[in-house]
């Protein structure tokens, strides 16, 4: 039998060269955890199905409710049923954002997890810039920025104080556990070992991704920064209520005081902090009532260490300003 013309070989070796590029393309389940929020969750799931792949990976959305009523059921249903990507849906009717977590990663498949909060929502190349970045540095995982998105333009005060605003590193920068955070990341799906505790359940109410990113760093973990990946992050009127504003630094200080290595030490400085910055509050009214307002947000954070110390509970809301 004679051989097959060439023309035949070169398309059959075409054709298996493709296979095996479709075959061994990445993927990257999206992990979303939603409270009470369906009118934004339905805008990051519209975000979601414009995102450039460059035929690099395939991707995917693990959606986890974390109210008992199934506020998001029904937006996450007509999502489900004209969306270009599978989308997954489960309830977590405990109120605690660490299980929350916990469930979208135990429902994830594929090789890499991201992770966006439901207030969030990226651009058309966010998971594209993400992917090549932990492929080129190789790490562990990448974090981008989180822009502010204002529904309606704020008072003067809340621009000038910069409360929403977040530090950013450079690309490529190595982070420090308190450089870190959930809100914008791509993260190896290995790093989730079985039978290990990936989010802490004792930090119900947040400070939990932080918590998380520290135990991986000290366990050899690598993290890197890329300000290529920005999401924005809507924040409504609401959230720069002033009552909010404090009721969140509270939170954030009981939130600080579980993830202290010391807690009677961190309690103790934040006596001293509390002290000079009641000193200082009236005088700040002199440079602005945008400088006053940071330094009452930063004596509550620490009021509300030294009072979760003492074992009072200032805030009884899991999530505040939702």
């Amino acid at each position: 039998m004679p051989p097959p013309p060439a023309e035949d070989i070169q398309k059959v070796f075409i054709y298996l060269i493709a296979e095996a590029i479709m075959t061994s393309v990445h993927h990257i389940t999206v992990c979303i955890c939603t409270y009470k929020r369906p009118h934004l969750l339905a805008k990051l799931l519209n975000k979601l199905q414009t995102q450039v792949t460059e035929n690099l990976f395939t991707y995917s959305a693990v959606i986890v409710d974390n109210d008992a009523l199934q506020s998001a059921r029904e937006t996450i249903r007509e999502w489900q049923s004209k969306s270009i990507i599978p989308i997954n849906y489960h309830c977590e009717p405990e109120q605690n954002i660490s299980m929350a977590r916990n469930k979208t990663i135990a429902n994830a498949s594929g090789d890499y997890v991201a992770l966006i909060d439901d207030d969030e929502f990226p651009d058309t190349q966010w998971l594209l810039h993400l992917y090549k970045a932990i492929q080129q540095y190789g790490a562990d995982g990448i974090l981008g920025p989180v822009l502010p998105h204002f529904e309606i333009e704020p008072p003067k005060w809340v621009l000038k104080g910069n409360f929403f605003d977040r530090p950013k590193p450079i690309t490529g920068q190595e982070l420090s556990w308190q450089d870190t955070r959930t809100g914008n990341a791509l993260l190896k799906r290995n790093i989730f070992a079985d039978g290990q505790v990936w989010f802490d359940p004792a930090f119900g109410s947040g400070g939990e991704d932080r918590d998380f990113f520290r135990r991986m760093i000290a366990d050899g973990r690598i993290f890197i920064w890329s300000i290529d990946a920005p999401v924005f992050e809507t924040i409504p009127p609401q959230r720069w209520d002033k009552k909010v504003l404090l009721k969140r630094a509270l939170l954030r200080g009981k939130m600080a005081l579980n993830a202290a290595k010391s807690k009677l030490l961190s309690t103790l400085f934040s006596s001293l902090a509390i002290t000079l910055y009641a000193c200082f509050l009236p005088l700040s009214l002199l440079f602005g009532y945008h400088v006053f307002m940071k330094y009452l947000i930063k004596t509550c954070d620490h009021i509300g260490k030294v009072t979760a110390f003492f074992g009072f509970n200032l805030v009884n809301e899991k999530y505040v300003g939702v």
